[in-house]
C-alpha cells in the first residue's frame, strides 16, 4: 500500500460527498413534480407522453397498485429482450451477421437485463448485433435503473407521509426519472467517454493488419452510449466480453475514475433525497455514515489483500503486490477500488479479474453482494435495502429498551419486522441453496475452472452475485450451461422481485401511520450511537449467515494460501 494510493481513494470518496447534497436537491424536486432547471424543456415532453399513455400525473397510487403496475411494466420488457434477442439474424444493424441467441441464453439474459443484474453468460462483441446491444440491453439499463430509483422513492413518501394510503404513481415516477435524471447525465457522459476515446458507430467491424502480417478484426459499436447509463444506473453488462477491462470500454485513467464516481454517484445522492423528504438531512447523513463505514472497511482489506500479494508470489520473487488479471494501465488500488465500488453498488462492471484476486481480496466483494449490496447499493435498490436493516436495528434496539421502536416518528411494528425480515432471508436461501445443488451436481461441478475452494468460490460468488443483482463473476466458472442459465435467472428474478413485494408492503404500512413526536424515551438516529448499531445489526446477520459458506471457500483459501498450497 502506498500514500498515493489512498490518496487517490481519499479523492473517490470526497467527490462522492461533494455530489451528494446538489443531486439530492435536485432529485427532490423532480420527484416533488417542483421546478429545475430543465423544466421549461422537459414538461412538455412529460406532459405528451401522459396524454399518449392516458395517465393522470395528479392521481397517485396504493402500494399494491404500484408493484402491480411495477410488475405489468417489467413483463413488457421481459418480452421485448427475449424477442429481440432470438430475431436479431433477421433484423437490421448486425454488420457483424450474429446468429439468433440460444433459447436457455436468450431467457437467462432477458431476466438478468430486466432486473438490473446484468450478468452475462456470452461476450457481447461475439454474440450480441448492434440492435440487440442497444434495443434490448441499453434501452433496458434505463428503464431498470428508473425502476429501483422509483422504489426507493415510494418506500421514502412511506416514512415521510403520514395517515395516507398512497406511495405516488409508477408511471409518473419512472417518467421523470428518465426524463429528468437518467437521460440529461448520461448524454453528456457518453459524449465525454467518447472524447476520451470510446467507439460510437454504427460502422461494421475493423479489419487490420498485425506486425506479424496477420488477420485481426477489431470490434466496435454504439459502445458509449451503452457504458454511460450501464455505469450510471449500476447495470454492469459489458458491450465487450472484458467488460471495463476492455481499452474500449474503459480508455483512459480519467475515464476510470469517472466511471467509478458514477457507479456511487446517485445512490449516495437518494440518501440525501430521503433526509430532505422526512425533513432532516442528518437522517440521511446518519444512513450514509454506515455506508461509508463499512466500504471503508471493505476498500482497507481489498487494498491490503492485493497490495501485500501472495507467499507464493513472494517465494518466485514477485513483488509489490499481485498483479495477476489486473490491467497495468490501473494497477492494484484502483482494481482494487473498483472491485469494492462495483460490488458495494450493485453495478458488476468489472475493471479486473475477480477470479485472480488473492482468497481475501475475493472475498470482500463477495461479502458485499451477500450483505444485499446496501453499501451505497444499486440505484435506489441500495437505499431501501439499507432502510430494511435499519428498520431491524430499530426494532433490537426497542427490544433493549423495553418500549415500542420509532423511526423518524413512525412507530415500527410486528408488520414492518415482518416484511423486512421476509425480503432479507430470501436472499440467502437463493445464495446458499443454489450453491449446495449446484456443488453435488456433477454436471454442475463440471463448469468448475478451479478445485478445492476457489472452485465452491466461483459458484458462491455466482449465485450471490445473481441473487444480489450485481452481475459481476468468477470468470473461472462456466456459466453458458442450461443448468446456470435456469438457475441464475431463478436467483435473479427471486432477488429483485421477491424483495420488491415485501418492502413495498411497508411502504403502504408506514404511508398509513401518524406521525408520532419525539419524546424523552426516542432514540436519536442521527449520531455515532445510531450509525453503530446498525452496522453492528448488518455484520452480526451477515456473519451468522454467511461464515459458514466463506469458511468454506475464501477463508480456508487463505489458509492454504500462506501454507503455500494452491488451487
Amino acid at each position: 500500500m502506498t500514500f498515493i494510493g489512498w490518496c487517490q481513494i481519499a479523492l473517490f470518496g470526497a467527490v462522492v460527498v461533494a455530489l451528494v447534497k446538489p443531486l439530492g436537491w435536485y432529485m427532490t424536486r423532480v420527484f416533488a413534480g417542483e421546478w429545475t432547471p430543465l423544466t421549461p424543456v422537459l414538461r412538455p415532453v412529460e406532459t405528451v407522453l401522459y396524454r399518449a399513455a392516458g395517465i393522470d400525473p395528479k392521481q397517485e397510487q396504493h402500494w399494491l397498485t404500484f408493484t402491480l403496475a411495477m410488475l405489468l411494466f417489467h413483463i413488457g420488457g421481459f418480452v421485448i429482450i427475449y424477442a429481440v434477442l432470438r430475431l436479431q439474424a433477421l433484423l437490421p444493424f448486425n454488420p457483424a451477421e450474429q446468429g439468433a441467441v440460444a433459447p436457455d441464453l436468450a431467457f437467462n439474459t432477458a431476466i438478468s437485463f430486466l432486473t438490473n443484474t446484468n450478468w452475462q453468460n456470452y461476450g457481447g462483441e461475439s454474440t450480441l448485433s448492434y440492435l440487440s446491444q442497444m434495443l434490448a440491453l441499453t434501452h433496458q439499463n434505463f428503464l431498470s435503473a428508473a425502476t429501483g430509483i422509483v422504489l426507493a422513492m415510494a418506500l421514502i413518501r412511506g416514512f415521510s407521509r403520514a395517515s395516507v394510503r398512497t406511495v405516488g404513481n409508477f408511471w409518473v415516477d419512472i417518467t421523470r426519472c428518465t426524463l429528468y435524471v437518467l437521460l440529461p447525465i448520461c448524454i453528456p457522459y457518453a459524449l465525454f467517454l467518447v472524447w476520451q476515446g470510446m467507439p460510437q458507430t454504427l460502422g461494421s467491424y475493423v479489419d487490420a493488419t498485425t506486425l506479424e502480417g496477420a488477420k485481426q478484426t477489431i470490434a466496435v459499436g454504439p459502445v458509449a452510449s451503452q457504458v454511460a447509463i450501464k455505469m450510471l444506473g449500476t447495470n454492469g453488462g459489458g458491450f465487450f466480453n472484458a467488460n471495463a477491462a476492455h481499452p474500449f470500454e474503459n480508455p483512459t485513467a480519467l475515464s476510470n475514475f469517472v466511471q467509478m464516481l458514477s457507479i456511487f454517484v446517485l445512490g449516495a445522492a437518494l440518501t440525501n433525497v430521503f433526509g430532505r423528504m422526512i425533513g432532516n438531512q442528518r437522517q440521511g447523513w446518519a444512513i450514509l455514515g454506515v455506508m461509508g463505514v463499512l466500504f471503508v472497511v471493505g476498500i482497507a482489506v481489498a487494498y491490503w489483500a492485493e497490495a501485500s500479494g501472495t507467499a507464493t508470489l513472494d517465494a518466485l520473487g514477485i513483488t509489490g503486490g499481485n498483479m495477476e488479471g489486473k490491467e497495468v494501465r490501473f494497477g492494484i488500488v484502483a482494481s482494487a477500488l473498483f472491485a469494492v465500488v462495483t460490488t458495494a453498488a450493485s453495478c458488476g462492471a468489472v475493471n479486473a479479474m475477480h477470479d485472480s484476486f488473492t482468497a481475501l481480496g475475493g472475498m470482500i466483494p463477495l461479502i458485499n453482494m451477500q450483505l444485499g449490496e446496501i453499501i451505497v447499493g444499486g440505484v435506489g435498490a441500495g437505499l431501501y435495502g439499507m432502510l430494511l436493516f435499519v428498520v431491524l436495528a430499530i426494532f433490537v434496539a426497542g427490544l433493549m429498551v423495553g418500549r415500542t421502536p420509532e423511526y423518524v416518528g413512525k412507530k415500527i411494528e410486528a408488520r414492518e419486522v415482518k416484511m423486512a425480515m421476509l425480503a432479507i432471508l430470501v436472499l440467502p436461501l437463493m445464495y446458499l441453496g443454489w450453491t449446495a445443488v449446484a456443488v453435488v451436481l456433477p454436471s454442475a461441478v463440471a463448469s468448475m475452472g478451479n478445485a478445492g475452494p476457489h472452485g465452491f468460490s466461483e459458484v458462491l460468488y455466482a449465485f450471490t452475485s445473481a441473487t444480489a443483482n450485481n452481475g459481476s463473476a468468477f470468470g473461472g466458472l462456466t456459466g453458458n450451461t442450461f443448468f446456470y442459465n435456469l438457475t441464475l435467472a431463478t436467483a435473479m428474478f427471486v432477488g429483485r422481485f421477491m424483495m420488491i413485494v415485501p418492502t413495498m408492503a411497508i411502504a403502504g404500512s408506514l404511508a398509513g401511520k401518524k406521525l408520532v413526536p419525539p419524546s424523552a424515551g426516542t432514540l436519536p438516529t442521527t449520531g455515532g450511537l445510531f450509525v453503530g448499531l446498525v452496522v453492528g445489526v448488518i455484520l452480526i446477520i451477515g456473519g451468522l449467515t454467511f461464515f459458514p459458506a466463506l469458511a468454506l471457500g475464501p477463508i480456508v483459501e487463505q489458509l492454504s494460501m500462506t501454507a503455500k498450497t494452491l488451487f
